[in-house]
């Protein structure tokens, strides 16, 4: 079984997160085995009042940001799923979700206790701007 469906699933309760203000972070980690890419954070930004989300690939030796709209986070960061990253952490601030991928490359969605108490800063301006 596939999962990217699985994946999908996790993907819009990152979207409801944002949409409800509760959104506080995105990380994806645990890599397979010793590899360049050690995470990618998902942080949201506002420039000019026009949300977008920065995709920070922590490497060994730099940073590379990017920016992208909800929709295509989505896509860049599914590659990297199961290659080389076997979990991915949403936090909010009712809950911490998540996404990891087995031996088997089965995919689970666990939600736990919130770590966060507030909203990303971001998130939170919005929510004051009405955007």
């Amino acid at each position: 079984m596939s999962y990217q469906p699985v994946f999908a699933l996790f993907w819009e309760k990152v979207k409801e997160s944002i949409q409800n203000g509760t959104y506080a972070k995105l990380t994806l980690a645990k890599t397979i085995g010793d590899t360049e890419l050690k995470n990618i954070y998902v942080r949201p930004v506002l420039n000019d009042d026009v949300f977008s989300l920065s995709v920070t690939a922590r490497y060994k030796t730099e940073e590379v940001e990017s920016f992208h709209t909800l929709d295509e986070a989505f896509i860049v960061l599914a590659p990297y799923m199961n290659n080389p990253f076997l979990t991915a952490l949403l936090f909010t601030t009712e809950n911490d979700i998540t996404f990891k991928l087995n031996k088997k490359r089965v995919g689970s969605i666990i939600e736990q206790a919130p770590t966060f108490k507030n909203a990303s800063d971001v998130i939170i301006e919005m929510k004051a701007k009405g955007l």
